[in-house]
């Protein structure tokens, strides 16, 4: 226990180790999904990339004249049947607001396999950078690449390169270039649920340039969204709420294993609505009030990035553990911050265990109900 908690069981040499090993692992498993897929179906009989099928479709749909149509799931849903030649092939809804349907369309001009690859490495490359440029060592590549979180968001084809790239140089350039870090902000409105703590923060620190930073690429998303398809793909987005908040929030149809929230626990473990809402609330109020306080003391950059990672994923009622990718560069800010200012009792080995937590975190939730995936934040 000693060993754990002084930090000493998590030395450079270890976790350079660690790291290659998970990162052949990854590369290992990705070279095997791509080696053994036909057409675009794995080995499993499931689209490559998963959840990048509704994205793709999605493209496909508007370069098709039918953008208001990617809301409704029915229509949706028999586009990624046809497209994957199966009838009986995993589909996957589209929630996303219309803003996030400019990349949909652009990654659509590529076949889907293509598409996909272009679409994760345009995201996790410039990620890698920017975690590297926070902590430049050798052992931020392997952390970064290698890191279980980063394997979950490459087998779903999933966006949390994008949003952990967004809100971490956001915060990055917060305090040396706001208006430019506002710029990066506003444009996590394709995903809004992970940006409920971005207004309390720019508001407690009063950086009134980050805000209008955030309002002008959150208005030009929303115009360039109205330019091109009109008001009736906001009418369609806005139609399908309340099915995606019955369904996939309140009733769980991803599995309440795999999504990462105190709302979710609590469903988890037999809650009811009114409770699991409550005890949400109270995680979203306790999330903003510790940005808010930390924020208004002025204190240190790192410590005060790396709470609004956390509390990011922390604040909503629905995230998933892709979504922990934002997690990385926090962990990137709490090393610098330690190495400048010494370590806590516990906290390398529980810096480890947030790192290595995503690889398990379902398979615990789904075999002994205990959400693993609060852990981290």
């Amino acid at each position: 226990m000693e060993l754990l908690a002084s930090g000493r069981v998590v030395s450079a040499e270890r976790v350079r180790a660690v790291s290659t090993v998970t990162l052949a692992i990854s590369i290992l498993c990705i070279v095997w999904l791509f080696a053994t897929a036909d057409g675009t179906l794995d080995a499993l009989g499931r689209p490559p990339g998963t959840d990048f099928s509704n994205v793709w479709t999605a493209g496909r749909m508007v370069l098709d004249g039918k953008a208001p149509f990617v809301w409704s799931w029915p229509e949706h849903f028999a586009v990624q049947r046809a497209v994957h030649g199966r009838e009986e092939v995993d589909v996957f809804g589209w929630h996303y607001p219309p803003p996030f349907l400019l990349i949909a369309t652009a990654l659509a001009t590529l076949p889907y396999v293509p598409a996909l690859i272009a679409w994760q490495i345009s995201t996790l490359a410039p990620l890698t950078v920017m975690i590297w440029r926070l902590l430049p060592r050798r052992e931020t590549l392997l952390l970064t690449l290698g890191a279980p979180v980063a394997l979950i968001c490459l087998t779903h084809g999933h966006n949390g390169f994008l949003t952990a790239l967004l809100l971490g140089g956001g915060l990055a350039l917060m305090d040396r270039r706001p208006f430019l870090a506002g710029i990066l902000f506003g444009c996590l409105i394709y995903k809004p649920q992970l940006a409920l703590i971005i207004p309390a923060l720019l508001l407690a620190d009063r950086n009134w340039r980050a805000i209008a930073g955030a309002f002008l690429s959150a208005a030009i998303l929303v115009a360039a969204t109205l330019l091109v398809w009109g008001l009736p793909v906001w009418q369609a987005f806005f139609d399908s709420l309340p099915l995606t908040r019955a369904v996939v929030i309140e009733q769980g149809v991803t599995g309440w294993h795999k999504i990462m929230s105190p709302f979710a626990t609590v469903r988890m473990w037999g809650g009811g609505l009114t409770m699991s809402y409550a005890v949400q609330l109270a995680a979203t109020i306790a999330s903003i009030t510790a940005v808010v306080v930390l924020t208004c003391r002025k204190a240190d950059a790192d410590l005060r990035n790396a709470l609004v990672c956390a509390a990011t994923l922390l604040s909503t009622p629905y995230v998933l553990d892709y979504d922990a990718v934002v997690l990385l560069p926090a962990l990137a800010w709490l090393w610098r911050h330690g190495r400048a200012n010494g370590y806590l009792s516990w906290e390398k080995s529980l810096m480890l265990f947030a790192w290595f937590t995503p690889l398990v975190a379902r398979q615990v939730g789904e075999w002994t109900l205990i959400p693993l995936g609060l852990a981290p934040p």
